[in-house]
């Protein structure tokens, strides 16, 4: 159930909606394009009211398209077939054209005569993904579009097709949980908890300034402190630290933890300690042998 719902999206922004499962991610999406009943509350697109499926024979909007969980393709159709869909057929030339720039932006080419039924699920949502832009929608919502896509796959595609998003000013809200992804494709961040948006901001101020342990553990494991552990001003009052917020001091703090676990991360090392009877974590650039260290916040 969704409640205090309440934002504005510019034309051609980008917003991710992060949440644990049955936050209500996806029914905000499905309230947006038009497959839900809106029971309280008004959804608008440049000052028109969006009526929803009471008044519309055919649920959604023309100008804006879902990639829904369900793919909804058609298993017995190609690939092309499926991507062209949505067009008129009134210049077969031109939509030929569309398509094959489509399938390319999914790296898909190589399968456009394919049927459905005979491709993976991570190549079924990139021919969604295609299917949804072939008559260039306003907006675009994605629900988990790249869920089942492998990792080496998903990262090109993502870059891909949130460039393309960006060139042709085309608007979208995505669904996620993942905040890696919802980082860093988005312009707008927002956190959603049991129906209810928990904070709305750019995503560089939720990452470095969140505002409560819920919205922290999104981006890694979460230290909590008293209030007034650290003498810097900056840091006086906060209470809520992530694992890039401390860091190694070689002079004496407040903060003196006991090395527990090092954990290689490629990059670095997540460092687990133990601060009384709390966990702190905390990055470095190496495992670290000593028993006990001074941490500072950063």
């Amino acid at each position: 159930m969704l409640s205090d719902i309440d934002f504005t999206l510019k034309q051609g922004v980008h917003m991710a909606v992060l949440g644990e499962s049955g936050c209500g991610k996806s029914t905000l999406l499905h309230l947006i394009y038009g497959l839900l009943h809106l029971d309280k509350g008004e959804i608008s697109y440049n000052g028109n009211r969006l009526l929803g499926p009471t008044h519309n024979l055919i649920p959604g909007e023309p100008f804006i398209k879902l990639v829904a969980q369900d793919l909804s393709l058609m298993p017995f159709s190609t690939v092309t077939e499926n991507v062209s869909s949505f067009l008129n057929r009134q210049d077969p030339k031109k939509e030929t054209s569309r398509v094959n720039t489509l399938l390319d932006l999914v790296a898909l080419s190589a399968y456009k005569n394919t049927l459905i039924k005979n491709l993976s699920g991570g190549q079924k949502q990139r021919v969604a993904i295609a299917k949804a832009l072939a008559n260039k929608p306003e907006l675009l919502l994605l629900d988990e579009p790249f869920s089942d896509i492998d990792t080496f796959r998903k990262n090109k595609l993502r870059r891909s097709l949130f460039q393309y998003l960006k060139a042709n000013n085309i608007s979208c809200i995505m669904a996620t949980h993942d905040p890696e992804e919802a980082m860093a494709f988005s312009d707008t961040l927002m956190i959603l908890h049991q129906g209810k948006i928990e904070t709305i901001d750019t995503p560089q101020n939720v990452f470095n300034n969140p505002k409560s342990i819920h919205q922290a553990s999104f981006f890694g494991e979460v230290t909590t402190l008293p209030s007034g552990m650290f003498t810097s001003e900056k840091f006086l009052d906060k209470t809520i630290f992530l694992p890039h917020q401390l860091a190694l001091s070689e002079e004496k703090t407040n903060l003196q933890v006991t090395i527990e676990k090092c954990f290689y991360k490629g990059t670095h090392y997540l460092i687990q300690a133990a601060y009384n009877d709390k966990e702190v974590f905390f990055n470095h650039h190496a495992p670290i042998a000593e028993e006990t260290v001074a941490l500072k916040a950063i």
